[in-house]
Formats: structure tokens, C-alpha cells, sequence
């Protein structure tokens, strides 16, 4: 139980550190020497990157991010594949029953890399493009049906914020319309309402009617936490 115990932590802790890879940072210093925190709404994610460096860094450091979430998911699965082969969970557990728990817990902390990186001092980006992966991995109808309304609302709106929130908001509805499992309804719970808390600023705006659409400028002052 011990060693099935660290390697449950272990794999935690490493998609944490995959979440909190700083993608748009890193993008912002290669391409313009700047700190991404420093400009526009302050945050990582690809739309601040996107209104800063342009479309090409904004759909890399988009997809980039996406892919964390992907690879938090797919190093959990692995664990699942490789533990048994070698007598390293117990018997007495129930692996069918605990799995989806473990990949609710590797997923949060995911995203909680992403928004909170170690490599950046705690700061980092909202979490969207990162939860969108997680999603994907955990079930691909779930995560399309999120990013069909992100896609709606974004048309209608052209407000990115406005289209994260509304996702965020479908993404347990979703779950259970196609009757997933109750940690995985828990992890939209909790990844929705953390990604809107996230977006307080955005909603300020939002309420003030002062939210830019995109291509627009954030003229607000950026917060280190955004």
C-alpha cells in the first residue's frame, strides 16, 4: 500500500509541475523579451497572448496548454496500466472504484499549476484552455459539448471571458447528461466554480459593460493573480 500510496503522489505532484509549465510566459519572453504578466489582463493564457503577440503565439500557447491538461490525464491512466502488471496496488483495493477519484485529484491539480505556477511565483493564467484538456482526456463528449457552448457564446458575444464562463457553468450539466461518474460531476464542480473565480475581474467588466471583445485592448490595470 505504501509504494501504490507515493506513486499515487508522485503523479500528482508531476501534473501539478506539467500544469504549471508557463507556456504564455515563456512565449512572451522569447518573442518580445517581455513579462506577459506585465501587459493586458496580466494573465498566461492564450488570450492575453493573443491580444500581446498575436494569433500564431495565442493558437500555440492555446494548444500547448490544452495539452497539459491532456498529459495530467494521460500520466494517471498509465499508473492504472502499469501498477497492476507489477503487483503494486493491493489487492484489497477496488481500482474501478478509486480510479476516477485519483483522476479527479490529478486533474485539480493541474489546473491549479496553470494558475497558480510554481515557475512563476504563484501567478499564472484562468485555467480555461488547461480544464478544456483535462476534459477531453476524462471524456471526449463531455469536453466537446463544453467547448460547443464556449463556441456559441463566443460567436454571439465575441467576448472570451464571457464564452470561459458559460463553459464553465455547462460543464457539470454536461457530466451528468452522459452519466459520469460522481467524481468526475465533483471536478466540474469545483474546476467550474474555481475557472470563475478566476474571471472576477472579467465579470467587474462584464457587469460595467467595459469587457473588450476580441481584438480589443484590456485597458484596466492587470492583476498579479488574473
Amino acid at each position: 500500500m505504501a509504494i501504490w500510496l507515493t506513486l499515487c503522489g508522485a503523479v500528482v505532484v508531476l501534473a501539478y509541475l506539467v500544469g504549471s509549465f508557463p507556456t504564455g510566459y515563456i512565449a512572451g519572453k522569447l518573442l518580445k523579451g517581455i513579462d506577459i504578466r506585465e501587459v493586458g489582463s496580466g494573465s498566461t493564457g492564450a488570450t492575453n497572448v493573443l491580444r500581446t503577440l498575436g494569433k500564431v503565439p495565442g493558437a500555440f500557447v492555446l494548444l500547448i496548454d490544452c495539452l497539459k491538461g491532456v498529459f495530467a490525464i494521460i500520466l494517471i491512466y498509465t499508473l492504472f496500466n502499469f501498477a497492476p502488471s507489477q503487483n503494486l496496488i493491493p489487492t484489497t483495493l477496488d481500482l474501478q472504484l478509486w480510479q476516477p477519484w485519483l483522476v479527479t485529484l490529478v486533474g485539480l491539480a493541474a489546473i491549479l499549476g496553470h494558475s497558480k505556477s510554481i515557475f512563476l511565483g504563484f501567478t499564472g493564467g484562468k485555467s480555461v484552455a488547461t480544464s478544456l484538456g483535462i476534459l477531453l482526456a476524462m471524456n471526449w463528449q463531455v469536453g466537446l459539448a463544453t467547448l460547443g457552448i464556449f463556441a456559441v457564446v463566443f460567436a454571439i458575444s465575441k467576448i472570451v471571458s464571457l464564452s470561459s464562463i458559460s463553459g464553465a457553468v455547462a460543464v457539470s450539466i454536461f457530466m451528468i447528461i452522459f452519466q459520469q461518474p460522481l467524481a468526475y460531476i465533483l471536478f466540474s464542480i469545483a474546476g467550474g466554480l474555481y475557472v470563475i473565480v478566476r474571471h472576477r475581474s472579467n465579470i467587474e467588466r462584464l457587469l460595467a459593460g467595459t469587457e473588450p471583445k476580441i481584438g480589443q485592448k484590456v485597458e484596466t490595470k492587470p492583476e498579479q493573480t488574473a
